[in-house]
């Protein structure tokens, strides 16, 4: 028979800490992300006739892009006018969910900021916050960086990675 020692629980610090973690992963737009590269609709790929143009913006099926995000290219080294890319505005607005000039990178960049301006940094005031580092879905340099500036004037501390081990970014004097 083993004689009855005295245990003490394991306390788990971390959990009952004021540490808030922020997982930029749950701001993620699960949305589908699609590039629409003009280059096929240009002369020969290079060139921007109006006329043709507006007449392949006229039939391109723009049902295709609902609830999209949607990535504006022309992946060829052509001179297109700043108007081509405000026509396909134009015309996948009643669409998209999500659109904008440049590729798959500056999309998500642009969803990240948009999701991130939704939150208000008054609710994070005199908080410690963990930024959480490791994520499922890809995060953005940028948006770590857009949370760092929007969450500085209001919190105590800002750390990066897990509660078990973080790195120290920001505590205010």
């Amino acid at each position: 028979m083993i004689p009855e020692q005295n245990i003490e629980p394991i306390e788990n610090k971390v959990a009952s800490s004021s540490l808030i973690t922020l997982n930029l992963e749950d701001y993620f737009d699960n949305g589908e992300r699609v590039v629409l590269d003009i280059k096929p609709w240009l002369f020969m790929e290079m060139i921007l006739k109006e006329k043709d143009f507006r007449e392949q913006v006229k039939n391109h099926d723009w049902t295709q892009y609902v609830e999209k995000n949607v990535a504006f290219v022309c992946s060829t080294d052509a001179i297109v006018p700043t108007w081509a890319y405000m026509l396909l505005a134009v015309n996948i607005e009643p669409f998209a969910n999500r659109y904008v000039f440049g590729n798959i990178d500056v999309l998500n960049t642009i969803l990240y900021q948009d999701a991130l301006q939704k939150i208000n940094p008054i609710d994070f005031t005199d908080a410690r916050v963990i930024i959480k580092g490791c994520s499922d879905v890809p995060v953005p340099v940028s948006a770590y960086v857009e949370i760092t500036h929007k969450l500085t004037p209001y919190v105590k501390s800002i750390m990066y990675g897990e509660a078990c081990s973080n790195v120290p970014i920001f505590k205010r004097k």
